[in-house]
C-alpha cells in the first residue's frame, strides 16, 4: 500500500463511499418529534387525501360563480347569506349553497355543497343576512378554492425512503397522522487522535507555558460530525508510541462504533503509527493518500470489522477532509440518499495560487456580486494550520489540478459549507 499512487478526488470520494456499502444503520421507531435529521428508512404512503375536502383559499364568500358573473360596483350582485362556514366545522352540517344564496367562510374552512368559488371579503359589503358583491375578481381558474388532494391523494408516496428530515418534512408526516416514524439510528462515531504535543483544555497552562498545543480539533471535529447527523465518541488523546495506538484503536472497536475514524498518524513520519496499528489489528487499508490539498494522507479501510477512516492531523486539513469525506460516508451509513454538499458556480474576484497538480479545496467567502452571480474571494490566509479562515469561510472552492493559477474572473465550483453565514 506505500507505494500506491493517490487518488483523484472523485475516485477518493467513491472509495469513501463504498464503506458504506450494505452497511446502513439499524432502522429504529422513533416518535416524530424526535425524527428531525434522520432518514427514513422506509416510504411513507399517504392514509388520507390532504386537504381532505376542498376549503377556501381565503376569508369570504363561498358562491356559485353563475351568480356572480357580471356583477360590478355599479351592479353588485346581491345575495341572501344562508350559514357560516368556519375552520373545524363538519362538512357534512354545512348548508347547501344554491342559486341566489352564498355561505359566509373563513381561510381553510371547507366549501358547503353547492358552491364552486370564493370571493374575497374585500370584493363584499360585508353582509350577514344579505351581501353585495360588488368585484368579484380571482374567480378564474380555481376561484380561490383550495381543492381536495391538492398536496396529496391516500395512497401517494409521499416521501421516499432515503428522504432527511427536516422540520417541513415534520410538518407533512404530522398532518398525515405518523405519530411515529421508522428512521435509521444515527451512525455512532469514535475519535481517535494522537500526538504528545497535545493536551485537552484541562491543561491550558502548559499551553501558556510554550510546553503544549491545543488539540483543536478535539473540539471542532466532534461538533461537525454531530451536525452531520452522528452519535459522537472521543477517545481520550493517544500517546505517540505504536502500542498505544493499537490499544486505543482495539477499545473503540471494541465500544460498538458504525465508524472508526482517527486523526494525525497517517503520514509517513516517524510518529505516524496508525496505519501500523491497524495492520496490527488484522484491518485491511484500501488507499491512504488522494490528491487533493489541503489534507492528502487520508487512510481508509476496516479494523476488525467496523469501517475505519483515517483524517490528516493540520487542523484545518482535519476539518476539510471530514467535510469532504466523513461527512458524505456517514449521511451514506444514516441512510441518506443525498450525501454531498451543494455546489455552485462562482466567479473568482481575487487571484489564488495552486502551484501543485492537485485538486485545491480553498476556505472561500460567496456572496452575490452586482451583476447577479455568485462571486468568491479568499477567507484568509490558506495554510493547513491556520484554522481561523476556515471559521470565516462558508464555501470550499474547487481549484482542478490543470489549473495552476486562478485570476480574477475564471468560474470554479464552490461547495457550500452547512455551517456558513450569508
Amino acid at each position: 500500500m506505500t507505494g500506491a499512487a493517490p487518488r483523484p478526488y472523485p475516485a477518493a470520494l467513491e472509495a469513501v463511499l463504498a464503506l458504506a456499502a450494505a452497511r446502513s444503520t439499524p432502522v429504529e421507531e422513533v416518535p416524530l418529534e424526535q425524527a428531525l435529521g434522520r432518514a427514513l428508512a422506509a416510504p411513507v404512503m399517504a392514509p388520507l387525501a390532504l386537504p381532505p375536502w376542498d376549503n377556501a383559499g381565503m376569508d369570504g364568500y363561498a358562491v356559485r360563480r353563475a351568480d356572480v358573473a357580471g356583477a360590478a360596483r355599479e351592479t353588485p350582485a346581491r345575495l341572501a347569506v344562508v350559514g357560516t362556514s368556519a375552520a373545524g366545522v363538519d362538512p357534512a352540517a354545512l348548508p347547501a349553497v344554491q342559486p341566489g344564496t352564498a355561505v359566509r367562510i373563513m381561510t381553510g374552512a371547507p366549501l358547503p355543497p353547492g358552491a364552486d368559488a370564493v370571493v374575497r371579503v374585500e370584493d363584499t359589503d360585508r353582509g350577514e343576512v344579505q351581501v353585495a358583491i360588488h368585484d368579484p375578481r380571482d374567480l378564474a381558474g380555481r376561484g380561490n378554492v383550495r381543492p381536495a388532494g391538492e398536496e396529496c391523494r391516500a395512497g401517494d408516496v409521499v416521501f421516499a425512503a432515503g428522504t432527511s428530515l427536516t422540520s417541513a418534512h415534520l410538518g407533512v408526516l404530522a398532518s398525515l397522522g405518523q405519530a411515529t416514524v421508522a428512521v435509521h439510528r444515527a451512525p455512532r462515531v469514535t475519535v481517535v487522535s494522537g500526538g504528545d504535543e497535545l493536551v485537552l483544555l484541562d491543561r491550558f497552562d502548559e499551553v501558556q507555558a510554550g510546553k503544549r498545543i491545543v488539540s483543536s480539533s478535539s473540539y471542532a471535529l466532534p461538533a461537525l460530525l454531530r451536525l452531520a447527523g452522528a452519535q459522537v465518541t472521543v477517545a481520550p488523546l493517544v500517546p505517540d508510541t505504536l502500542e498505544a495506538m493499537v490499544g486505543a484503536l482495539a477499545q473503540a472497536v471494541a465500544g460498538g462504533c458504525d465508524l472508526l475514524l482517527t486523526t494525525g498518524g497517517v503520514s509517513v513520519g516517524a510518529h505516524d503509527h496508525v496505519r501500523d496499528a491497524v495492520a496490527q489489528l488484522g484491518g485491511v487499508q484500501h488507499f491512504w493518500r488522494a490528491r487533493i490539498r489541503p489534507g492528502g494522507p487520508l487512510g481508509t479501510g476496516e479494523v476488525r470489522g467496523v469501517p475505519w477512516l483515517g483524517l490528516p492531523g493540520n487542523p484545518v486539513s482535519t476539518l476539510v477532509t471530514a467535510t469532504l469525506f466523513a461527512r458524505p460516508l456517514l449521511r451514506a451509513l444514516g441512510g441518506h440518499a443525498h450525501h454531498g454538499l451543494p455546489a455552485v458556480p462562482v466567479v473568482m474576484r481575487e487571484d489564488a495560487e495552486t502551484p501543485a497538480p492537485l485538486t485545491y479545496f480553498l476556505r472561500g467567502r460567496v456572496h452575490p456580486g452586482e451583476d447577479g452571480r455568485l462571486e468568491a474571494r479568499l477567507a484568509g490566509a490558506q495554510g493547513s494550520n491556520l484554522l481561523r479562515s476556515m471559521a470565516a469561510a462558508n464555501a470550499l472552492l474547487v481549484i482542478p489540478e490543470e489549473m495552476a493559477r486562478v485570476t480574477p474572473g475564471t468560474v470554479v465550483q464552490a461547495l457550500l459549507l452547512p455551517e456558513g453565514t450569508w
